[in-house]
């Protein structure tokens, strides 16, 4: 956080970070609409749509794709906002994520390398536009690479 911020506007921007891990949406669309940037970040690189997205808040994450946050934003350790929602398993958000454009592959933690480290073959197939077996659909080799 820049250094020039007085306490105030520190403990509001702090505030406006906590709003997006909360699942607070009312609340962080309020503050967007009246001009806090969808893409603001905290020290550490992690976007209120990452935030929300590794707490598992899809009506977040929505609202904010909805205002203009980049769906492929990378944080300061090469994480983005669907490779959150990967590891946390959330098929809306991750869902969400795909069609505003996240890319599986952004971030030298990529959302792909996320579902493979973990094995996590449900968003394998998510990420890779194939139906999973838990869908009641059965899986297509073909597509793998």
């Amino acid at each position: 956080m820049p250094a020039d911020l007085t306490e105030e506007e520190l403990e509001f921007l702090l505030a406006t970070l906590d709003m997006a891990r909360e699942g607070r949406t009312e609340a962080l669309e309020d503050r967007v609409a009246r001009g806090v940037p969808a893409n603001l970040t905290g020290r550490t690189g992690d976007s209120l749509l990452i935030l929300a997205a590794y707490h598992d808040h899809p009506r977040t994450v929505g609202m904010l794709l909805e205002h203009g946050a980049d769906p492929n934003r990378v944080n300061d350790r090469g994480q983005t906002a669907l490779g959150a929602a990967v590891f946390r398993r959330s098929a809306e958000s991750v869902q969400l994520l795909l069609d505003w454009g996240a890319q599986p592959l952004a971030g030298e933690r990529s959302a792909l390398s996320v579902a493979a480290f973990f094995g996590l073959e449900d968003m394998s197939a998510l990420l890779r536009g194939r139906p999973t077996r838990a869908t009641g659909a059965g899986s297509d080799d073909a597509d793998e690479h």
